[in-house]
């Protein structure tokens, strides 16, 4: 009994990475054919934040403090001997009499100067998009969700993060992602000084996880007191200041600045009714509606709504806390539109979806 128990375990982990990997591979692929890594000559292509700008360090600020891969990708390179480079180089450029077709199509990608870099990137990408899946199913298990919903609610919000990345999307949104759901997991699972290295990275990834940092406030403080968790919060505040200021003197020359202030285009945006209601855009090939237009974000506030009730009241006060923080920031600070820029409400959105689909899986039981 005891192996076949084991046995369908190690099934059942099988299965779940494979489907994993396979719903991780399909959002890259979505997210990447719809704005690459934003180089020359592409559909993503802008001039402040191009691929190339990003490796070389003279993109425009505040898109170059997110440094963490562009860094890895650097020091990478100039670890790994040129003969190396050149013969992958080669391997993959070869064209049609290649035994691996040319993997890019992206100028950028032919450049022998960029190639490596680009491929580091790729696959660092790729491999967070599958970390962020694995780690929202772990969020989905630490409140005790039932394993369906804990399995297909992460496949639904990795599916639908091209779709999310409406007007804008860049290399550095997976990882976002990923190092949200290890935070709460463990911020969940264990004690609060576990999360240090995830505040590290993830503010090294992206300046803005210094914000998400209170959100776990609550999680802490299931097992502390007041004070203790509002020491953590700020120890870990620390943790993010103390990476992500000298990013910012490194690049403080950098044309741009530290903040982009769009609040006059949000209410611009909402003047535009027609765009609001009908705005469209080309996501896995297909025409939609933009995710930041009416009918997306009423279903949104919909599943939010259904599954409210059914969220543990440590979970209601972690959500509180990032609309408290997020709404004011992206309207101030983000782009209109910009559905990724709502980041820190992505597990609020995950473990509602969750909560709904248990509900139907168990009205639906229950109807036979």
């Amino acid at each position: 009994m005891a192996h076949n128990t084991r046995a369908a375990g190690l099934y059942y982990t099988a299965c779940c990475f494979l489907l994993y990997f396979v719903a991780a591979a399909v959002s890259f692929n979505g997210y990447y054919d719809k704005w690459h890594f934003n180089e020359n000559g592409v559909a993503g292509e802008d001039h402040r934040f191009q691929f190339e700008m990003m490796v070389d360090g003279t993109a425009y600020r505040p898109f170059i403090y997110r440094q963490m891969l562009p860094s890895a990708a650097n020091w990478i390179d100039r670890a790994t001997p040129r003969w190396f480079e050149t013969s992958l180089f080669n391997y993959l450029e070869a064209g049609r009499g290649a035994r691996i077709q040319p993997v890019f199509e992206s100028p950028t990608a032919e450049n022998p100067i960029y190639f490596f870099r680009y491929l580091i990137v790729y696959v660092a990408t790729f491999l967070f998009a599958l970390l962020a899946v694995c780690a929202m199913h772990l969020v989905c298990r630490a409140i005790d969700l039932p394993p369906p919903a804990s399995v297909f609610a992460p496949v639904v919000i990795i599916l639908l993060f091209p779709y999310i990345e409406s007007c804008g999307g860049f290399f550095y949104d997976y990882p976002e992602l990923a190092f949200l759901a290890l935070a709460v997991w463990i911020a969940l699972k264990f004690r609060w000084w576990w999360v240090i290295p995830v505040a590290a990275l993830g503010t090294w990834n992206k300046e803005s996880f210094l914000f998400i940092i209170p959100t776990l406030y609550p999680f802490f403080r299931q097992r502390s007191s007041r004070l203790g968790a509002s020491l953590a919060v700020a120890f870990l505040g620390l943790v993010s200041i103390a990476i992500y200021f000298p990013i910012r003197l490194r690049f403080a020359h950098n044309p741009g600045g530290a903040l982009e202030v769009h609040w006059h285009d949000q209410l611009i945006y909402f003047m535009h009714v027609r765009d609001f209601l009908l705005g469209t855009e080309m996501t896995y090939g297909v025409p939609m509606l933009k995710a930041f237009t009416a009918a997306p974000l009423a279903l949104l506030a919909w599943t939010v709504w259904r599954g409210w009730s059914h969220l543990p009241q440590v979970v209601h006060r972690h959500a509180q806390i990032a609309a408290a923080i997020n709404f004011p920031l992206y309207f101030l600070f983000c782009w209109p539109g910009e559905m990724r820029n709502l980041s820190m409400l992505y597990l609020v959105f995950l473990l509602a979806l969750a909560a709904n689909l248990n509900e139907w899986m168990n009205s639906s039981t229950a109807c036979k």
